[in-house]
Parts: structure tokens; C-alpha cells; sequence
């Protein structure tokens, strides 16, 4: 208490509580949290609730922007498609044209836990990737492949990669849950196959280290390039640009 007519000195003036902001609550702000659910406890765990909860909001806030998990997982589905970009078609590269395609899908698909799952259960007829469709149908036609399989080659090449991508995730949670290493099964599965016997399973020894050695990436690539030369067994004359 001070004597009348003297201030108060600022130490002991009461002060201000300072309130943050409220950020408002918008469909990208929830796609955000939903996201870091997935990525750190899973699709099993991914619920409207868990995504309400990371925000510090009432569930219900939420249904006023999704109007549930399904349209969650749609949102969820397009984001992955941000910022890609289809290249015009041109008939002399468009093997590799695919190759960038598909390298870029799986570099997005491992960029979130689970993503590969979420992928695979959705389809990109919406009226924000049907451009990205149209893009990559473009490139099939262009390369001369037939009306009939180009009609069905995107199809082919999303389940692809978002198959591959899936069984690496798996694999992935396998290792995290189970805590053992990718070389501790290289180590059983070398075993294993040395124990077989050899006049009834000559093949499955001669290429064991072959089917357990190489990487991911390499076995990516060894896929794409099957399906690739699949596809091009197909080609008659390229067509013309545009």
C-alpha cells in the first residue's frame, strides 16, 4: 500500500494477464493435426477424437468444418497431391516421364506413417485431381500405347507403388513393434535357406542372397522398370503432342 498522492512503483502495479489469440479452427489447420495423429500413433489410432484433442477443441468444433472421418481421409488423400505437377506429354521420354511420376508418388506416400493405406482406399475422380488424371493419361496416349491399356495403365501404376509403399510400412511397424532389425531377419532368412535341401530347392538357394540383400530402393526400381517395359511392349506409333 503506498501513502496517498504517491504512485504505485511498476513492480508492485498488478499486471496485465495476457491472453493468446485463438487461431481459428479451419479445414487446414485440422487436416495439420490430423497428420501428426497419424504419424505418430498410427491409422488405427486416426479418430475424429484424437484429432480434436491435438487441437485443444471439443469434438464437435470439428463437424463443422468435416463432416466426419471419411471426408477427414479425403482431405487427407488430396494434400498429398499439393504441389505435384504433371508434366505436358512427350512421346520421346515418356518412360521417364513415368519413372519421375512414380518415384515422386512413393517419396510422398513415405513422407506420412500410414499414408500408403489411406491412398489405396480412395480414388482421384474429385474435381481436384481429375487434372492430375487427365495429365497422366495424356503421357500413356502420347506413347502410342492402345486405347485399352492406357485406359488402365494409371490404374497399374498407382497400385504399384502404393502396394510397395504399403508392404515397406508394414514391414516398418514390424521392426518398431517388434523391436528386431531389418539384418536380424536378413541373418534367419540366410539360415533358413542354407538349411533346405538343395536337390529339392536348388533355385531358392542359388538366389537367396539375391532375395534378401538388395534395398527397397532397388527393388522399387527393378519393379518399375518390369512394369515399364510391360508397357512398352504395347506401343505402336506415339501420337502427337496435344
Amino acid at each position: 500500500m503506498t501513502e496517498e498522492g504517491i504512485p504505485a512503483p511498476p513492480w508492485e502495479r498488478p499486471r496485465k494477464r495476457t491472453v493468446p489469440a485463438r487461431v481459428p479452427l479451419t479445414r487446414e489447420r485440422i487436416v495439420d493435426a490430423a497428420f501428426a495423429v497419424l504419424d505418430r500413433d498410427g491409422y488405427e489410432k486416426l479418430s475424429m477424437r484424437q484429432v480434436a484433442a491435438e487441437l485443444g477443441v471439443a469434438v464437435s468444433a470439428l463437424y463443422a468444418h468435416v463432416s466426419g472421418k471419411d471426408e477427414l481421409l479425403d482431405l487427407m488423400y488430396h494434400r498429398l497431391f499439393d504441389g505435384m505437377e504433371v508434366p505436358d506429354p512427350d512421346p520421346d521420354r515418356w518412360q521417364e516421364q513415368l519413372r519421375e511420376h512414380m518415384r515422386g508418388m512413393r517419396a510422398r506416400l513415405l513422407r506420412h506413417r500410414d499414408m500408403a493405406r489411406i491412398s489405396m482406399g480412395r480414388v482421384p475422380f474429385t474435381s481436384e485431381l481429375l487434372p492430375h488424371v487427365e495429365r497422366l493419361l495424356a503421357i500413356l496416349r502420347s506413347a502410342g500405347l492402345p486405347d485399352r491399356v492406357a485406359a488402365i495403365a494409371g490404374d497399374l501404376i498407382s497400385t504399384y507403388v502404393e502396394g510397395f509403399v504399403l508392404a515397406e510400412e508394414i514391414w516398418q511397424e514390424r521392426l518398431r513393434t517388434e523391436r528386431f532389425s531389418w539384418d536380424d531377419v536378413r541373418r534367419e532368412l540366410q539360415e533358413y535357406f542354407a538349411s533346405l535341401p538343395a536337390d529339392r530347392f536348388p533355385n531358392m538357394i542359388a538366389l537367396a542372397d539375391l532375395m534378401i540383400q538388395e534395398s527397397n530402393d532397388y527393388r522399387f526400381e527393378l519393379g518399375m522398370e518390369i512394369l515399364l517395359r510391360g508397357l512398352a511392349s504395347y506401343v505402336t506409333e506415339p501420337r502427337a503432342n496435344g
